[in-house]
């Protein structure tokens, strides 16, 4: 008999059994739309990069000094999205399809004025934040102004990752990853007429003019915003009148917040935002390592980091389908299914990371290529990403068992383990070797770190305590 994807998660949410066969073509079925929403998500930055890259180095230094910053406080978004998703995926497992969409209900209306807090936070400091991160005059300004319009813009980034969580803890991966492909698409567009100016360009033999507002570096944050609030209105409404599970016009309810459903939150994602800050507190105190190191190893360093996205992407995107698999599992009461679905997904994300690696070691080259000119960067961001490429495997351990417990809303003693991997491991590591190796240790460091961290996680996974949802 064949089965899809509803079928599959019927039989989770109905306690009937579930071959082995079942269970990894469901986490196939699952995994392959979340890979290709997180490939979107990085193919953007990608794109963002290498358009900006065009300009020059100090372009993309300015975004790559302030880029650990934006992921604090997309880190944060995402955070508490995720403390009401998850809740989401519990009771949707549980068959408690009312229960959902009160939640839903009143996440809006915490998330939205959650990320109105932080967009008013990170306007406040765009000023001052590349002289604090120890930035080059050059370029601070360019990179007060990206952070101060990705700031703006934060709403709606918080809008996306919350429709898109509910979708996907529903088990409807295939329309936010759409989504996130047509916001790829509506990227490059926006970046190619508000960064470039007004050109003549050459279209089948043609001159034909171009307009263009040649808003340079501030003209890829307002492309991306602009995606951003396209797509989260899209989101909105397909998960308010379409979605089966979810959707709010099925019912009348209230949109008040309630303590039960906002301490659940807290519970579940203020440890992941917290461990978020601290883990990006890191990243931005690595950018300060860096930057001494000169604007070729700052352009080098951002680069580097954009391209091996495209190798973990897989692994973020089997994660996802980890935390919906988990979380219905936990919320129908299966804990043999739920530890199941966690191997199956962590072996799965380590064996698709362990081939991203091999590619990414063998087209570095080409990979950088594509995002900068200029030789002295490229040489530097090939070998940092074939530095980095041995970790992958491991690297995909952690982004996976992490998926895993936060399905089970296990997030504390996870968010402790990232905490000490990377501030007693990796920044101990990268200040030791960044003065005698220079870049190349700092991704060194990273390398020895990822694979320590991949350890600890596996080692959790295997014995079974995260099933106890405190």
């Amino acid at each position: 008999m064949n089965f899809g994807k509803n079928d599959l998660l019927v039989l989770i949410r109905e306690g009937r059994a579930m071959t082995f066969r079942q269970q990894l073509l469901l986490t196939v079925q699952l995994s392959i739309p979340a890979m290709v929403a997180q490939l979107s998500s990085i193919v953007m930055q990608y794109i963002d990069a290498a358009m900006v890259g065009s300009l020059g180095a100090n372009a993309s230094a300015s975004i790559g000094l302030v880029s650990t910053t934006t992921w604090l406080f997309s880190g944060l978004c995402s955070a508490a999205s995720t403390g009401f998703a998850v809740q989401v995926a519990h009771c949707i497992g549980g068959g408690k399809f009312h229960e959902a969409r009160a939640v839903l209900r009143q996440s809006l209306v915490l998330v939205l004025l959650f990320s109105l807090l932080l967009a008013g936070v990170g306007m406040g400091i765009s000023g001052a934040l590349p002289r604090w991160l120890g930035g080059a005059e050059i370029i601070n300004h360019e990179a007060s102004v990206y952070f101060l319009i990705y700031a703006a813009f934060l709403p709606m980034m918080q809008l996306c990752f919350l429709a898109g969580g509910m979708l996907r803890c529903s088990g409807n991966m295939r329309v936010p990853s759409l989504l996130n492909v047509l916001m790829c698409l509506l990227d490059v567009v926006f970046n190619y007429f508000l960064i470039f100016p007004s050109r003549q360009i050459s279209l089948f033999g043609l001159d034909v003019f171009m307009p263009g507002a040649g808003w340079g570096v501030a003209g890829a944050a307002v492309g991306t915003g602009l995606a951003e609030l396209v797509v989260a209105g899209l989101m909105l409404w397909y998960l308010a009148t379409r979605s089966k599970e979810l959707g709010l016009v099925h019912e009348k309810g209230r949109f008040r917040p309630t303590s039960v459903v906002l301490r659940k939150a807290v519970h579940i994602g203020g440890p992941m935002g917290i461990e978020h800050a601290v883990i990006c507190g890191a990243q931005i105190l690595t950018t300060v390592i860096v930057a001494p190191l000169g604007v070729f190893a700052i352009a080098a360093n951002s680069f580097a980091i954009t391209a091996e996205s495209l190798c973990y992407m897989p692994g973020y995107g089997i994660a996802d389908a980890a935390t919906t698999l988990v979380g219905q599992s936990m919320g129908a009461g299966r804990k043999e299914l739920t530890r199941r679905f966690a191997r199956i997904t962590v072996g799965m994300g380590m064996a698709v990371m362990g081939i991203m690696g091999v590619i990414m070691y063998v087209a570095a080259p080409l990979i950088i290529g594509t995002m900068t000119p200029d030789a002295e960067v490229l040489e530097l961001g090939v070998q940092a990403l074939r530095i980095e490429a041995f970790a992958e495997p491991m690297f995909a351990a952690a982004i996976v068992a992490y998926g895993v417990f936060v399905g089970a809303g296990n997030t504390v003693i996870p968010c402790l383990m990232n905490f000490f991997s990377i501030w007693a491991v990796r920044l101990t590591l990268a200040a030791w070797l960044a003065p005698t190796m220079g870049l190349n240790g700092v991704w060194l460091a990273m390398c020895i770190e990822l694979c320590f961290r991949g350890l600890i996680f596996l080692i959790r996974l295997e014995r079974g305590k995260w099933m106890k949802i405190n």
